[in-house]
């Protein structure tokens, strides 16, 4: 049996290049569970792993992409069947192993999650990592106290894929979110997703620096890192938290201890890639009954394997808003 791939290799000279091969069977590593994949997702650390960049895959070839759902073909799991409905995210998949831009994959089922009840492979991968990750972001700031009355929840790099999704979440939740993103022709999307207000970043960070600024926010999901995760901490609210899950604007972190010290604010670090079991399931189940899909539909674009390279430049650029998804048969 053969299968079609996106296969991602390194030159002598470091050049980094991906082309669609047909790859057998014996070509898949080793795992419990075969899955013939529907849809995959597009995410920063896919851009990353397609340009050879970050350092995130070490061995070559390789195939990237990672999240992916589908329906499994082959077990040796008690806990999954032929037919059964699956999304896989996290666990370094496409990363460090062979991931979703491929027609097939093979991986241990500890990493596997059944499909929620009604919930496509196309659905789950609209909302895929981003969607897991907006969650159990959401999900962490009501554990640590955020409620509807608390005030505005702030979203930065809200029009990509993290961003717009927490936007949507939080509206849908009752929440009076603030978008701050760099893309400001993105302002009618961010809108109509349900941001009440929309701050442009530049404006955002050529405000005067003080150690602790006014308190404008309840919350914020910080999408970027950098200077941006810095700034905003000095304009929590006090008790207010923020939650921490991406580093595009950098990893440094330049901040001072007022905001923790006088104003009691709570800087909570979000991962997606090694969550357990459980928490990835609650969180899928609540992502399948909030989720607005009809809502979000203008914001997906769908491509073939073919154009990932493309797509994979303009995720690192920005220029990529909302969801890619990606049909390896397409």
């Amino acid at each position: 049996m053969s299968f079609r791939a996106l296969l991602t290799e390194k030159a002598e000279d470091g050049t980094v290049s991906s082309a669609v091969q047909i790859l057998e069977d014996a070509r898949l590593p080793e795992g419990d569970v075969t899955v013939d994949i529907e849809w995959a997702g597009l995410n920063y650390k896919d851009g990353l792993c397609l340009t050879g960049q970050g350092g995130l895959v070490r061995t070559y070839p390789h195939v990237a992409g990672v999240d992916f759902a589908g329906t499994v073909r082959e077990s040796d799991d008690s806990r999954y069947r032929v037919g059964d409905k699956v999304v896989l995210t996290g666990w370094r998949v496409g990363e460090a192993y062979w991931g979703g831009y491929s027609e097939r994959a093979r991986v241990k089922a500890d990493w596997l999650v059944p499909l929620p009840n009604g919930l496509s492979a196309r659905d789950a991968m609209i909302m895929g990592t981003a969607g897991l990750t907006a969650m159990l972001a959401i999900n962490r700031l009501e554990w640590a106290g955020l409620s509807p009355s608390k005030g505005d929840v702030l979203v930065t790099g809200a029009a990509g894929g993290v961003g717009s999704i927490s936007v949507a979440l939080l509206r849908r939740l009752g929440y009076s979110v603030t978008a701050l993103s760099g893309r400001p022709q993105h302002a009618d999307m961010l809108r109509d997703l349900g941001a009440a207000n929309i701050i442009n970043r530049n404006e955002f960070m050529e405000q005067p620096d003080k150690p602790l600024e006014s308190a404008r926010f309840a919350a914020a999901i910080d999408c970027v890192g950098g200077a941006v995760l810095g700034k905003l901490l000095r304009q929590i609210a006090y008790g207010g938290s923020v939650a921490s899950l991406g580093n595009a604007a950098g990893i440094k972190l330049d901040t001072n201890v007022l905001p923790f010290l006088l104003r009691g604010v709570n800087l909570l670090g979000i991962d997606s890639v090694m969550q357990p079991f459980d928490a990835r399931t609650e969180a899928w189940a609540r992502l399948a009954d909030l989720f607005d899909f009809a809502a979000y539909a203008g914001n997906v674009e769908e491509v073939g394997l073919d154009a990932l390279p493309e797509k994979a430049a303009q995720i690192l650029s920005g220029a990529i808003k909302g969801r890619v998804l990606i049909n390896p048969k397409g």
